[in-house]
């Protein structure tokens, strides 16, 4: 049975860049997202995986942690095991306000989905390991890593740093997600379990189509280093690498994917 990864919004976006890449890498691939089955997408990477019993999708939110548990259990069904957890599943707010204009119910919407959702997900899947492990709490020896037993990746965004008055409630959200991550890396560390982020610059998705005059002006200004928009494949392609624990001597690490746009320059 190959490895298996879960990858929450992955049937479009920088998730279906995501899926695309791990099918390719010889996982089994199992998408969580809301919308109704995509077929088109998934007869794609079943034909990729050059099987169809390697790819699943489970229509939920990550918002809704009753869904999680459902989720893990679709997949440990098929499986038999987990091995990687890409919580990738993200939501822009639907309208972007001044802080001033702000409302407690957009930041509880991009925060529920963005934030609280993946932690929680990633306390289900780091269970759910140890217990496919015969472990069925979390252990307080130390774990002699010579290869992850398993992978988390947290795709956050350059918005965890950098400030957009106009979306307040996103940039809080991948700020949350930066922190989470390191609490988690420290964590789940002893467990065998590496997490680490990756974080998007200016990529080509849905969510950056509406600012795109935007974003190709501040391109064109020399603001960033490698001057072109990022695409799906240049974030699965962090993703990978960090998926496959070839770097098993690191957790909680951040990998940039924005052509240099975080390097400070006078």
């Amino acid at each position: 049975m190959p490895r298996v990864a879960l990858v929450t919004g992955g049937a479009r976006g920088i998730g279906l860049g995501i899926s695309r890449r791990l099918v390719r890498d010889g996982y089994a691939v199992s998408i969580l997202a809301t919308r109704d089955e995509p077929a088109a997408v998934l007869d794609e990477l079943r034909d990729l995986a050059g099987d169809g019993a390697l790819v699943r999708y489970v229509r939920g939110s990550v918002a809704d942690v009753a869904d999680h548990g459902r989720y893990l259990d679709d997949a440990v069904t098929a499986w038999g095991r987990l091995d990687v957890l890409v919580n990738n599943a993200g939501v822009a707010p639907r309208v972007r306000a001044d802080l001033l204009d702000a409302t407690p119910e957009e930041f509880d919407h991009v925060l529920g989905v963005n934030l609280r959702g993946p932690y929680f997900l990633t306390q289900a899947f780091a269970r759910r390991v140890l217990a496919l492990r015969g472990e069925v709490a979390p252990t307080e020896r130390p774990a002699p890593i010579e290869r992850p037993a398993a992978a988390i990746v947290n795709v956050s965004s350059l918005s965890a740093t950098t400030v957009s008055t106009n979306r307040g409630e996103y940039c809080v959200s991948k700020a949350g997600v930066a922190m989470a991550t390191q609490l988690w890396a420290v964590r789940l560390a002893r467990e065998g379990i590496v997490v680490h982020e990756v974080r998007p610059g200016i990529i080509a998705t849905d969510m950056t189509a509406g600012v795109s005059e935007r974003y190709d002006a501040y391109l064109a200004g020399g603001h960033v280093p490698i001057a072109r928009w990022g695409e799906p494949a240049d974030v699965a392609a962090a993703v990978s690498m960090l998926a496959a624990g070839a770097t098993p001597y690191s957790t909680g690490e951040v990998f940039h994917v924005d052509g240099g746009l975080h390097v400070p320059v006078l």
